[in-house]
């Protein structure tokens, strides 16, 4: 690791208190941020979804990467190392290391747990250095290491950039692109437009594993920070928002209730019917990825589609 793991592990749960402070203070609505999900049980329950028959976009993203492996790796101009933003236990990147094995390898995340995963199943594809650190902190550790040793290919897999609103997105880009060089490229996994029945069956499935993993956020709060959150009180809800392009998840409050989270210094009264948005997940159209490509200073290389569940892995390129 990049870090002893006590020090990796007090720095999780500093940013996971701060974070759960600011986001549950807003109002109108209280929000907690989606990249907590992915504590050990939550990534348990991510893996379970991935399975339903229900949730396509992680088999749409892992078909794309598994089949094009090889084209991607030329497209990038064959790259001396790959930084994966928000990497969980890069499951999915093991194709494109297999068809690189000379590369070096910067698996990014928050989670302490997954990174030690990712290292165990991967040393034998390439060398892992494991960041456990914010994006685009560690994305500038990344560039700086492979300064002169030839292209980066820098990963933003399973649509995440879904999970800033439109604004923030670009914002977003447009800092990853300060942090790359010429020559190097993005790999970018967005999530396309489809019927709207489809999504909310894939963020609210019959068997209830989404809400499961939902509502394991409200749980993680009270292990690692001594909450109070009554599970049996909160139902699970996915909504699609027609305005934003997005699907909701919120947590809803099914009675009037006080929450307390000690670690933290908060205390708030909930309404019935008051909810916790947990996660907004944009959907795109081509056209959108091209724009947000353009004005966040890419241009679109390379792309490849997935008819089964419509779902883009776009090669963005630095434009000089």
């Amino acid at each position: 690791m990049s870090m002893p793991d006590f020090a990796a592990w007090r720095a999780e749960t500093i940013a996971f208190s701060h974070d759960v402070y600011e986001h549950l203070s807003r109002t109108p609505q209280r929000e907690l941020p989606s990249q907590y999900f992915y504590d050990a049980v939550g990534s348990r329950l991510f893996e379970a979804i991935t399975e339903l028959q229900e949730y396509g976009l992680t088999r749409a993203d892992e078909r794309l990467i598994r089949r094009h492996a090889a084209e991607i790796a030329a497209g990038a101009d064959y790259p001396a190392a790959l930084a994966e933003l928000g990497s969980g236990t890069g499951r999915k990147t093991r194709w494109l290391l297999e068809t690189l094995p000379q590369s070096t390898y910067y698996p990014i995340d928050l989670s302490s747990t997954a990174l030690e995963s990712c290292r165990n199943d991967l040393e034998h594809c390439a060398s892992v250095e494991p960041l456990c650190m914010g994006y685009l902190q560690g994305l500038a550790y990344a560039a700086s290491r492979c300064n002169g040793n030839g292209p980066l290919l820098v990963l933003f897999l399973g649509s995440t950039i879904g999970n800033f609103d439109r604004t923030g997105a670009l914002d977003f880009l447009i800092e990853v692109r300060k942090r790359m060089r010429a020559g190097d490229s993005l790999l970018l996994g967005t999530d396309l437009i489809k019927p709207v029945e489809t999504l909310l069956l894939a963020y609210d499935d019959p068997a209830g594993v989404t809400a499961a993993f939902n509502l394991n956020l409200l749980a993680r709060v009270n292990r690692e920070l001594c909450g109070d959150f009554d599970l049996r009180r909160f139902r699970h809800e996915a909504r699609w928002n027609d305005l934003e392009r997005r699907i909701e998840m919120h947590a809803v409050s099914t009675s009037r209730q006080a929450v307390s989270i000690p670690a933290t210094g908060l205390r708030f009264v909930m309404e019935e019917g008051e909810s916790i948005r947990t996660e907004s997940s944009h959907k795109y159209s081509i056209r959108d990825v091209d724009r947000l490509a353009r004005l966040s200073g890419f241009s679109v290389r390379r792309r490849w589609l997935d008819a089964e569940w419509p779902f883009a892995e776009s090669l963005l390129t630095v434009t000089l």
